[in-house]
């Protein structure tokens, strides 16, 4: 599409309906076959003549709910939503004429956000696979409960209140399209809980976390430009503009009523300083929780995986992950999926890595395990808790263990440095009355340690629940200090 008609259609979704005939215009969001999240006051909400006197009636109860258009011929409206089920429900908007949802489905309402590791679909894309496509494919009969609606990536200088999208259901024909990593959570949450699963799609690949912020952060917190013809000149891509992918992508959705976020993105960050993203991100957060109104909705995001950027050796990415470890500190209700182990030796430059099944579940175990009572599961990664040198030893200690390590003997990942502070790789294995013991020939005093902490740097240290050790090191330890360590 080119830009003009690119423009052309943000135009026209910003404009609210202005129809002289008394049919109410709903929304692409609300249509035949979506998932309302349930036992919950949902917003619906549309446009008619001024004025109007618009009432909604439904299929699981009596109740009936009313608003009157306002000027600009928006009305908005709750309706109180039954237990999930896989009973079709229809919704009904009345004005004088009828328009009836129908297909509509009671259940759990996640959002799918991010940049393109979110956006990525069970079928790939092209030179990037997700495993185990195929049987996705073969399976997806059974999952019929789940459905997905895309938003399109649309840019806009101001907010927009409508997307051309529609909601589909699972099937073999549609897995291939869903969001990988959204599908294997909903996935994971459906055969948990027997109940349906909606998922809304509103990501852009390559975005940064500026490009999600709304005018008003990126005049307080940022020094970015607000001035659209300066940020085409700026940024070579249009996906790294700040501002215009969540006024036209994510706006769309924020009168929906939703369980909580999801969002893997911060692979365009990299490189940021100090702790500037944990700070953005924390804040993109807070904007989205105030404009959903909905409350400290959760927020579970995912740490970005090991890739070289230009040298595996680098050290760019890795601080990217402590920030987004950081930032987890930082939000409230949020938590993180440690992705250290989901890369292959081979893709170290596949900024898409396949394993994106157990992206989703990891998401999903946390979902289950902190909103959906399943406290038996083992949802969370190990951290080093604490660590000391001994001479020339350093021994570290994990938390959210779970009371058991993946390995004794052969633990890679983790280095060594003296007061020269050039690391070096170590070996390392477990005692059970001692933790990880870490030595290097070449390192005779250490005085710092480090696990992980390279661009492509692939540990393989994991707790109980083989959930992996976030990547990590000693200089600087949290609460965040300066790098001249």
């Amino acid at each position: 599409m080119n830009k003009f008609k690119l423009l052309s259609l943000a135009v026209l979704l910003a404009l609210p309906a202005t129809e002289t005939s008394a049919k109410v215009r709903l929304p692409h969001l609300l249509s035949d076959g979506m998932i309302v999240q349930q036992n919950a006051d949902v917003r619906l909400w549309g446009w008619d003549k001024p004025g109007t006197t618009v009432r909604v009636t439904n299929s699981w109860s009596n109740d009936v709910a009313e608003a009157k258009t306002g000027k600009n011929g928006e009305f908005l409206l709750t309706v109180r939503t039954p237990k999930a089920s896989y009973t079709p429900l229809t919704i009904t908007f009345d004005d004088g004429d009828k328009t009836t949802l129908r297909n509509v489905l009671s259940g759990e309402v996640w959002v799918c956000a991010g940049q393109s590791n979110m956006e990525m679909p069970v079928k790939g894309f092209d030179n990037c696979p997700v495993e185990g496509y195929n049987e996705e494919v073969v399976g997806a009969r059974k999952y019929g409960g789940i459905h997905y609606v895309k938003i399109p990536p649309v840019m806009s200088m101001k907010p927009l209140n409508d997307a051309q999208c529609h909601w589909e259901a699972i099937s073999p024909t549609t897995v291939g399209d869903c969001s990988a990593t959204g599908w294997f959570f909903a996935k994971t949450v459906n055969e948990a809980l027997d109940i349906p699963v909606g998922l809304i799609l509103a990501n852009k690949g390559g975005t940064r976390v500026e490009s999600w912020l709304d005018a008003d952060n990126l005049k307080k917190y940022t020094k970015e430009s607000l001035d659209s013809a300066a940020n085409v000149k700026k940024f070579g891509y249009d996906y790294h503009r700040p501002l215009v992918w969540g006024n036209g992508t994510f706006s769309p959705i924020l009168n929906y009523t939703v369980k909580g976020i999801l969002f893997y993105q911060g692979c365009s960050n990299v490189g940021d300083p100090g702790d500037q993203y944990s700070q953005r991100l924390k804040i993109l957060v807070d904007q989205w929780r105030r404009d959903f109104k909905l409350g400290e909705i959760p927020f579970y995001f995912v740490q970005i995986a090991p890739y070289y950027y230009d040298n595996v050796n680098g050290e760019q990415g890795a601080r990217l992950r402590e920030q987004q470890l950081k930032a987890a500190q930082m939000i409230p209700n949020s938590d993180l999926v440690c992705t250290d182990d989901l890369v292959y030796p081979w893709e170290s430059q596949q900024i898409h890595c396949s394993q994106k099944r157990q992206v989703g579940q990891r998401l999903a175990y946390i979902a289950l395990n902190h909103d959906y009572g399943m406290k038996g599961l083992m949802c969370e990664s190990p951290q080093v808790s604490d660590y000391k040198f001994v001479g020339d030893t350093c021994f570290v200690h994990l938390k959210n263990d779970y009371r058991a390590i993946s390995r004794y003997e052969d633990i890679h990942g983790f280095e060594l440095a003296g007061a020269d502070k050039v690391f070096h790789k170590a070996n390392a294995y477990y005692y059970w009355t001692k933790g990880i013991i870490i030595t290097c020939p070449e390192v005779k005093h250490p005085v710092a340690v480090r696990y992980g902490f390279r661009n492509f740097l692939i540990g393989n240290v994991a707790n109980a629940a083989h959930l992996p050790l976030f990547p990590w090191r000693s200089d600087p330890l949290f609460p965040w200090r300066s790098d001249n360590w």
